[in-house]
């Protein structure tokens, strides 16, 4: 996960969060988060980053839209990423 960037790490949180994740539902915690408008244009092309490395699974639901998955993989490397982080907010006594 150390060569994701903020933007693309973020994806992959909310598409492990989310129930059934596909691209507005993704962008629409996006910018809730952001408070600011994420464009088409930024969303997909990191999306697909996601896919091509093997984070995230995408599928068509439907002629219009695809779904996102998050792999075991990605969810793993969650997982590390989140032990990784806990270790220094111990260390500096900042709950978690």
């Amino acid at each position: 996960m150390y060569d994701l960037t903020g933007f693309q790490r973020d994806l992959l949180y909310v598409t492990a969060g989310l129930e059934e994740p596909h691209g507005l539902a993704i962008k629409d915690e996006l910018e809730g988060y952001y408070e600011k408008e994420i464009h088409h244009g930024r969303l997909y092309p990191n999306l697909d980053t996601l896919v091509e490395k093997g984070l995230v699974e995408k599928s068509e639901r439907d002629r219009r839209t695809n779904e996102y998955k998050i792999t075991k993989r990605g969810r793993r490397e969650i997982e590390a990423r989140s032990e990784w982080q806990d270790q220094y907010l111990e260390q500096s006594n900042i709950p978690a």
